[in-house]
């Protein structure tokens, strides 16, 4: 067994766990003897005495587990959302103690949407919180059961907060709900700080309801220390959650008593807290107390309308666009991401109108407080432009991450949704079981149990179905990451340094998540782009060096995989380089153009009717590149500088607009003493001309007949 899962065993033995389970166990045994003695006798027996808990914990114990599949099964290499990798990140430097990562060569070692600090060091555009909870799998070595155990609390407090304002029943039905809602299944599985917010949420609310109900004042202290971390989580959304509950209170002290008042303080106090420490850690990492550090990254990537720019994109953000963004993830959410969608939402409408009909306890606070947050998120999320860039192309539905990951700015929706639905789903129930009971003859009850036992199987089916479409895309993804990722598995890494491509520019870990440095860059493998090759492999002298690459588009939507490669790199260091290169010439080819540049120059040559393999050799000395070759009349001399690096470009070109490009750069240094040094060559075979430079990162491969590409350096002494 895997040195996580006997970790995890070792934990859950030392929590007692497993006696919860086995009475898990117990409870299952006797539903299916209760089911076999009565269609109804099961559901009886859940819903006296305080086996909703029971039921409640089951549910919980569940949804963990099955988090824990989904994570590992379809995210495996992470999703497409790269700030996953962000708070790993994240959570590993807390792990170590640090807020800050101090790489040896920050050019070249900047993670994804974290921020330079103006001293070579760099710390996360995120708050530490989430990855705070994320740390908690780390503690045994295994990320993921954090994941578990976060899903599992949240379908706890789920129930536990709707039991408070409802009934236990109505929280048992809601917390299965949750459970078979896709974007909760989806979010919780994956490292992202949206579920982990929502459990600090309804930790707060839960507490909160709970306090008012017994009067306690611990539960009112609770309730503000969740919510204050809530808010270093994420300030808008935790402030959204609590609006509704703050009325609440808010109207309770218009009883002007002191009790009231003494728990609104004692809630109030560790919720300003909270707020402070958000500020604290500001001021830590940013200088500035009222900086978040996303505002560091990007000051206009935040609340507001007019103007917003996060990174290379930027819109203006008008009231019309958002009322449009957010009518577009509410027709996501209550679409397809609820549970068995469309009939999920149509649940919560049918329970918010049946508890208005009950007109005695329709003004119940309790229950005002939670349906108060169908008003305040979608409203609130319409002043904050990332509810526009999760849909992608307006145009075409799905394009964006909330194709795949659903709309994860609404999540805190599924509350109301569930608990509603919860309450629409007991009253159902309620109301066929007296039907049940008054009716006489067997064969009518026969027929009550079948058609419930239909509506039942229906609902399991449209879940299993509204869960199947995302996790089906996802994985999806998941098989291209397989395919990209395969050269670290084929192969044990260690006291290596492997530099990695840039499809979406200079950072580390955007897209490739699952290839992290750990962060006092001590560990197996070390990841770095080629900003500062030399750089980079002084800063590690004794580890090997190798280079990651591919042929074709890194698109993991489409479906395509890409062809991975990862190669050793060599060092060279000597009076004279020289490097050695062949370039395979399809048939059909009328000449072929060699161009080579260096910042001091260029140089170029053209071959008539090239043989089928050209061969090519380049001489690097002290101040000049010369290329030779059988098939060249006359040498091709570069300038070259101290520092430049030497880029070969091969055109075959095949008459009219038909050409195949090869590309061939070769890293170079001088020493103090005059010596140079190089890498070996970064080889591609391009898609076109214009693609050809990092673009469209082809290696030599299956590309056409007669196309291959080989290129080597050595070291030549006077």
């Amino acid at each position: 067994m895997p040195a996580g899962p006997r970790r995890v065993l070792r934990v859950l033995r030392a929590l007692r766990l497993l006696r919860v389970l086995r009475a898990l166990r117990a409870l299952g045994q006797r539903l299916r003897e209760g089911a076999r003695a009565s269609p109804t006798a099961a559901v009886r027996w859940i819903t006296t005495a305080d086996r909703p808990r029971l039921v409640a914990a089951a549910l919980a114990v569940l949804g963990g587990a099955l988090v824990l599949l989904v994570s590992t099964k379809v995210f495996p290499s992470h999703s497409l959302n790269h700030d996953e990798g962000v708070y790993l990140t994240q959570a590993s430097m807390l792990l170590e103690g640090q807020l800050t990562l101090e790489p040896p060569v920050p050019a070249a070692m900047r993670p994804w949407f974290f921020v330079a600090d103006g001293s070579g060091g760099f710390y996360p555009k995120y708050a530490p919180v989430p990855a705070a909870l994320f740390a908690v799998g780390g503690l045994v070595g295994w990320f993921r059961l954090a994941l578990g155990l976060i899903a599992a609390g949240t379908i706890g407090l789920t129930y536990a907060t709707v039991a408070e304002a409802f009934d236990r029943r109505v929280g048992v039905v809601a917390a299965a709900l949750l459970l078979g809602s896709p974007l909760f299944l989806v979010q919780a599985s994956v490292f992202l700080p949206y579920v982990p917010t929502l459990f600090l949420e309804l930790l707060f609310a839960w507490s909160l309801l709970r306090a008012e109900r017994t009067g306690s004042d611990r539960m009112a202290v609770l309730s503000g220390a969740a919510i204050g971390l809530a808010f270093v989580a994420r300030p808008w959304t935790a402030f959204l959650f609590a609006l509704p509950f703050v009325a609440l209170v808010a109207w309770r002290l218009r009883q002007r008593s002191r009790s009231v008042l003494r728990r609104a303080l004692l809630t109030a106090v560790p919720g300003l807290l909270g707020v402070l420490a958000a500020l604290g850690y500001n001021a830590v990492v940013t200088g500035d107390p009222l900086t978040f550090p996303y505002e560091a990254f990007a000051p206009l990537d935040g609340l507001g309308f007019g103007r917003r720019r996060l990174l290379g994109y930027d819109l203006v953000y008008t009231p019309a666009l958002a009322l449009r963004a957010g009518l577009e993830n509410l027709l996501a959410l209550l679409g397809r991401w609820t549970v068995a969608a469309p009939l999920g939402g149509l649940l919560s409408a049918a329970g918010v109108v049946l508890a208005l009909r009950r007109r005695a306890r329709a003004l119940d606070p309790r229950r005002l407080a939670i349906a108060g947050l169908f008003l305040t998120v979608p409203v609130g999320e319409l002043y904050f432009w990332g509810t526009r860039n999760v849909l992608g192309d307006l145009d075409r539905a799905g394009d964006g991450l909330i194709g795949l990951l659903g709309p994860y700015y609404h999540l805190d929706l599924l509350l109301p949704l569930v608990a509603f639905g919860g309450f629409a789903l007991v009253r159902a129930w309620d109301w066929a079981l007296r039907r049940y009971r008054a009716v006489d003859g067997r064969e009518v009850r026969a027929t009550i149990v079948a058609g419930l036992v239909v509506v039942a199987g229906l609902g399991a089916v449209a879940t299993a179905g509204a869960v199947g479409g995302p996790l089906a895309a996802n994985d999806e993804v998941t098989d291209t990451y397989e395919v990209a990722y395969e050269p670290f598995e084929d192969r044990s890494l260690e006291h290596a340094v492997v530099f990695l491509p840039d499809p979406y520019g200079d950072w580390l870990a955007h897209p490739f998540q699952a290839l992290r440095t750990d962060p006092g860059y001590d560990g197996p493998v070390v990841y770095a782009l080629e900003e500062r090759p030399f750089a980079v492999a002084d800063a590690f002298p004794e580890r090997q060096l190798y280079r990651y690459s591919y042929r074709g588009h890194w698109e993991p939507r489409t479906g395509d995989p890409v062809t991975p490669r990862l190669r050793r790199v060599d060092r060279v260091r000597s009076d004279r380089v020289l490097l050695d290169l062949t370039a395979g010439v399809p048939a059909g080819a009328d000449f072929v153009s060699i161009r080579a540049d260096s910042g001091a120059g260029h140089g170029a040559a053209t071959v008539p009717d090239p043989p089928e393999s050209l061969s090519l050799t380049v001489t690097i000395g002290d101040d000049t590149a010369r290329i030779e070759g059988p098939a060249l009349a006359d040498p091709v001399t570069v300038p070259i500088r101290d520092r430049d690096a030497l880029e070969v470009r091969l055109l075959v070109d095949f008459g009219g607009l038909d050409a195949l490009p090869y590309r061939v750069a070769v890293p170079l240094a001088t020493t103090p003493d005059g010596e140079r040094r190089a890498l070996s060559p970064r080889l591609e075979v391009c898609d076109r001309p214009s693609l050809c430079g990092g673009e469209a990162t082809f290696v030599p491969g299956a590309y056409r007949e007669g196309v291959s590409l080989n290129a080597s350096v050595r070291g030549l002494d006077r």
